[in-house]
């Protein structure tokens, strides 16, 4: 996708005297599709995973075959108690932090003891494993572990939270193991849960209403802040030999890392780095604000709100398709 968004850029210089004089740049957040992550919801999710994938490991291997346990029904029950005991307590009592934590504890046991049995009826299927159908029980014991790694990745991650300390690598869901908590900072929604991904437009120049074409995004799994990510969008440059004579960016991006990135361009950094002129500071301005109005443009007509594909690849390519669409869109409003 990204080979194809960069020979559309390169058709739309060479075809359609599109020149990139100036570039915008700033990073979003692109949801993944999963709800609100909890710990005992994730808890439950385990179980009924490890259930489920058991089953069918069972299936392949025949009579004698371990069996993992449905847990999911115990861990929903504590997932209800939980509700219940949020709604009941929380600002009249406050202790409800103590039961809250005791029956997260109690779930986490619960894949604990899953993942337990998910591994012992994996090696199972591994050792018996010979003759016709032996591709067959490797594959689903390999999916069966896959599945006891990430259940194992929950029971930690509840144990880390009892016991007070960080968790700096957050699952937030079985689905999509790739996703992660971002802070934003924003009132209304203080946490997203999916990817970072930066943006950058090419635009013919930074008049009112400027629209050029997007170059592929530069994205990393976990919350990279601006500068890890503005290499890659320099790299892009690179490969398309562009030379945007300005650069605006917003303040979160480090003053020495964009100098670096793009040496042979003016850059301009709101409230950090700007030209000596009133009138080329208040232009650039207000030309780098016009990149959040562009990001929600895509958010409502691109679909980038959202991915509806699983893990950072699949995010990558929904973004990729949104970002082929946008700059088709781009060259018929121009050509018309």
């Amino acid at each position: 996708m990204q080979d194809i968004t960069r020979a559309l850029i390169s058709k739309a210089q060479h075809e359609r005297r599109f020149t990139a004089r100036a570039m915008r740049c700033d990073s979003t957040v692109v949801e993944a599709d999963v709800r609100w992550p909890s710990d005992a919801g994730l808890a439950l999710d385990a179980t009924r995973l490890l259930a489920r994938e058991g089953a069918k490991v069972a299936a392949t291997v025949g009579a004698g075959a371990r069996r993992v346990q449905n847990r999911s029904r115990a861990a929903a029950k504590r997932l209800r108690l939980i509700g219940r005991t949020v709604g009941r307590r929380l600002g009249r009592t406050g202790g409800a932090r103590e039961q809250v934590l005791k029956l997260t504890g109690q779930a986490g046991e619960l894949v604990a003891r899953s993942v337990c049995e998910a591994r012992a009826l994996a090696a199972q299927a591994r050792a018996k494993a010979r003759g016709r159908g032996a591709q067959a029980k490797l594959a689903a014991a390999a999916r069966l572990e896959q599945a006891a790694d990430r259940a194992e990745r929950v029971h930690r991650q509840i144990a880390r939270r009892l016991a007070g300390e960080k968790i700096t690598d957050r699952l937030v869901s079985l689905a999509d193991p790739d996703a992660r908590p971002i802070g934003k900072g924003k009132l209304g929604k203080r946490y997203e849960f999916g990817y970072v991904f930066q943006l950058a437009e090419l635009t013919p120049n930074t008049r009112r209403g400027a629209r050029g074409l997007i170059l592929p995004a530069a994205s990393a799994i976990g919350a990279p802040n601006e500068s890890e990510l503005l290499p890659a969008t320099a790299t892009e440059l690179d490969r398309l030999q562009l030379r945007p004579r300005e650069i605006a960016l917003d303040g979160g991006f480090p003053v020495d890392s964009a100098s670096q990135a793009f040496p042979d361009s003016s850059v301009f950094i709101a409230g950090r780095q700007q030209p000596a002129s009133r009138r080329s500071t208040k232009r650039l301005a207000g030309y780098r604000v016009g990149c959040e109005g562009r990001i929600s443009h895509l958010k409502r007509g691109y679909g980038l709100r959202r991915s509806r594909l699983k893990g950072h690849r699949g995010a990558r390519t929904w973004v990729g398709w949104a970002i082929l669409a946008y700059n088709l869109d781009t060259l018929a409003i121009r050509s018309a």
